[in-house]
C-alpha cells in the first residue's frame, strides 16, 4: 500500500519514465548557474539585457545531454523575441556555463518560453468564475 501511494507522487518525465534524483540535482545546478549568468550580464548577449530574465526550471534529459532551460523576461514583454535570441546566442552561454560547472559532458541547452505562469492565471480566473 505504501508503494502504491509512493508511486502516485512520482515525478515523470515526457516518456514515461521516472525522473531521477541526479536529474533533479543536475538541473537544478544548471539553473543557479544559468542565473548567476544572466544576473550578472556575463554571457554578452548583443540586442539582450540578460539581467531580466528569470530562468524558472530547468529540466535534464535521461542521459544528461540537454537541458531544457524554462525562462521568461520580466514582466513577459517580448518573450518570443527574447527566447529566439537565447537561442540564436546559445552557444555563447553555454560557454561562458561550462566555466561555471563542473562536469564531464556540459549538456546542450534549449530555450523555452515558461507559461506556468500564464496556466497559473488561466485556472485562477476559472476559479473565479465558478465562485461567483
Amino acid at each position: 500500500m505504501l508503494n502504491l501511494l509512493k508511486g502516485q507522487f512520482e515525478m515523470a518525465d515526457r516518456i514515461g519514465k521516472p525522473i531521477t534524483q541526479r536529474q533533479l540535482r543536475v538541473g537544478e545546478m544548471i539553473k543557479q548557474s544559468l542565473s548567476m549568468i544572466f544576473i550578472r550580464n556575463e554571457a554578452k548577449v548583443p540586442n539582450l539585457e540578460t539581467n531580466n530574465i528569470t530562468v524558472t526550471e530547468v529540466r535534464m534529459s535521461q542521459d544528461l545531454k540537454i537541458a531544457k532551460a524554462y525562462v521568461l523576461p520580466l514582466g513577459g514583454k517580448n518573450a518570443e523575441e527574447t527566447i529566439e535570441v537565447l537561442k540564436e546566442y546559445s552557444f555563447l552561454i553555454r560557454k561562458i556555463l561550462s566555466q561555471k560547472v563542473d562536469m564531464k559532458f556540459l549538456p546542450k541547452l534549449l530555450f523555452r518560453k515558461d507559461e506556468s505562469f500564464e496556466y497559473a492565471e488561466k485556472i485562477e480566473n476559472l476559479i473565479k468564475q465558478t465562485n461567483k
